[in-house]
């Protein structure tokens, strides 16, 4: 299986890039600083430099072609404005999931947030997490509404960077919870392998249930 990262460089990406290329599978990461070259290589990943706020759909699409998969793993992240929750964790999951309609990529897993839809989660928030969390409902409303892709979209708890526990809870809420970074990454690479689940939305946090027996139960 080929799969194609984009925000090849974040936590969660970097872990899927490991566990993909120690299988045998190849992987893409697509990223936009140079310097982050190396861990890539070092995951065992190939480092494509590709600015996901600046790039054309047949930019990307050309990155695309031949793959059997993408993951959406982009984000602003911390201290970025609300702007950049809009051109990232919206509008570059949607220009992925153009490119890969226009590439014949049909299988999307896209890493959204927690309770993404709920809106009354907005009170008490400022004005930079009520813009992250649209960001994500709206990419997710988007990409999930597109008959020419199988989408899957995991929306994780609050992530630790602890070791994995190997054992989640999945389902359509969880209610708030955390999760291991390691223990997503292990979800996104079941889901991948559980084509299955397209057309899934679920959030995952810690839970007492071993990562393949979860994703198995999911739909």
């Amino acid at each position: 299986m080929h799969v194609v990262i984009a925000g090849g460089h974040g936590k969660i990406a970097l872990i899927l890039e490991r566990l993909l290329a120690e299988r045998g599978d190849s992987v893409t990461g697509l990223i936009r600083n140079p310097a982050q070259i190396a861990d890539l290589e070092a995951a065992g990943a190939r480092a494509v430099v590709l600015d996901l706020e600046q790039a054309s759909v047949d930019e990307v699409t050309e990155q695309l072609r031949g793959a059997d998969a993408v993951v959406f793993a982009a984000g602003a992240g911390p201290g970025s404005g609300a702007a950049r929750k809009e051109t990232v964790d919206r509008d570059a999951a949607i220009l992925l999931a153009d490119a890969a309609e226009a590439a014949g990529v049909e299988r999307y897993v896209m890493i959204s947030a927690l309770a993404a839809d709920d809106r009354t989660l907005d009170d008490g928030y400022d004005e930079v997490f009520r813009a992250y969390m649209r960001a994500k409902a709206d990419a997710d409303a988007n990409v999930r509404a597109r008959s020419g892709l199988q989408t899957t979209i995991v929306r994780p708890g609050g992530l630790t960077d602890e070791a994995g526990t190997g054992v989640v809870r999945i389902a359509e809420a969880t209610g708030r919870g955390t999760v291991p970074r390691a223990d997503v990454a292990a979800v996104l690479l079941a889901v991948l392998d559980a084509p299955r689940t397209a057309g899934e939305t679920f959030e995952v946090i810690s839970g007492e249930t071993p990562i393949a027996a979860a994703v198995a139960a999911i739909g």
